[in-house]
């Protein structure tokens, strides 16, 4: 019997023995899970780290100074033709913008939510102010009114992003380009669209590279607005759209005239004087094509003009057959895209 016993009270203690082992080896799993689930936690935690450190305002450097802008603005007011398209193109939604110097099929203007400021000599500001922006972009035909809107929005970021093409410019060619690139990476940095802004800086790099070698270097320039039928000069740095091209791209010119203007018709000039010049190449900017506020029949098609006036018919870009026309929508729309477009139009046809 004691024999019997022993044996018995061996096997109770084996089978304690086993039980405490399996519970030791239960409760190892979890630590054995906890360096797997502290990378977790680390994981998680850095990634809420990065979205917390993404910044919520940018420094930006307009025609004033710097402006602290915040990133992804809402009710953003846009008042500078030379940005419509680029913000359009970029998806970014907009509260306001004067629709009366804009292009009809702007998706801006089509849009029925974006409320309409008007036009530069009589703007409906009061618009502006409710539209309670976070940002207004200034520039251009707005340009006058930046301290007014600075005013008037007192809680809002105000950009002035104007190019200096001015009569009194040194070099604007120069400041053409340059401000094409500034605009364009400040509004890329402002909306979160950094690839995208470079990738347009490329494009024209590339289209002013193309342009520039296309050029024999002699033959002579004549550069013409063409308005209600009439023909005005644009002349060589001053004149619109046409003149800053004249040192971008080392264009000699066919007639150089004292006292010229910006003047978005040109300067006053008669055909007989254009025919006399002689131009190898005559580069046209029709100025009513996209006006929408003109009645059609006050519009005189800018070939038309070129194409029934007898004086330049015996000049070699005439008779040659030499003409570039501008994009018909770049007297209302300047954007990056429509130089690239005219640049990329005068590399072409100067390399036939």
């Amino acid at each position: 019997m004691g024999k019997f016993k022993l044996t018995i009270i061996m096997a109770i203690f084996v089978l304690v023995l086993a039980a405490c082992g399996t519970s030791n080896g239960a409760s190892s799993e979890p630590e054995a899970n906890e360096p797997e689930a502290a990378e977790t936690e680390t994981t998680e935690t850095s990634g809420e780290t990065e979205e917390s450190t993404e910044p919520t305002t940018v420094e930006v450097t307009d025609a004033h100074g710097t402006v602290t802008v915040p990133v992804n603005p809402k009710n953003v007011v846009a008042l500078d033709n030379r940005t419509f398209e680029t913000l359009a193109d970029w998806g970014i939604e907009l509260a306001a913008v004067p629709k009366e110097i804009m292009l009809a099929d702007s998706p801006y203007v089509t849009d029925e939510n974006v409320q309409d400021i008007g036009n530069h000599r009589e703007p409906n500001l009061e618009i502006l102010a409710a539209a309670d922006p976070e940002l207004v972009i200034v520039g251009q035909r707005f340009s006058g009114y930046y301290e007014d809107i600075k005013k008037l929005v007192p809680n809002a970021a105000v950009i002035n992003l104007d190019i200096d093409v001015s009569e009194e410019a040194s070099e604007p060619g120069e400041n053409l380009v340059n401000g094409f690139k500034e605009t364009t990476i400040t509004l890329g940095q402002i909306f979160d669209k950094n690839e995208e802004a470079e990738q347009l800086v490329t494009e024209l790099e590339q289209a002013i590279e193309t342009a520039k070698s296309a050029y024999n270097g002699t033959d002579t320039i004549m550069s013409v607005i063409v308005s209600g039928g009439d023909i005005g000069f644009s002349a060589p740095q001053t004149g619109r759209v046409w003149g800053p091209l004249y040192d971008i791209f080392g264009w000699a010119p066919a007639l150089e005239v004292d006292g010229t203007s910006t003047d978005h018709q040109g300067d006053e000039i008669s055909v007989e004087a254009i025919a006399q010049s002689n131009p190898d190449w005559i580069f046209v900017l029709d100025r009513d094509a996209p006006i929408s506020g003109l009645e059609e029949e006050e519009k005189v098609p800018a070939q038309d003009v070129i194409d029934n006036s007898p004086a330049l018919q015996n000049t070699t870009a005439v008779s040659e057959g030499q003409i570039v026309y501008a994009p018909m929508d770049i007297y209302l729309n300047e954007s990056v895209q429509t130089f690239i477009e005219l640049f990329e139009n005068i590399a072409n046809s100067l390399a036939e």
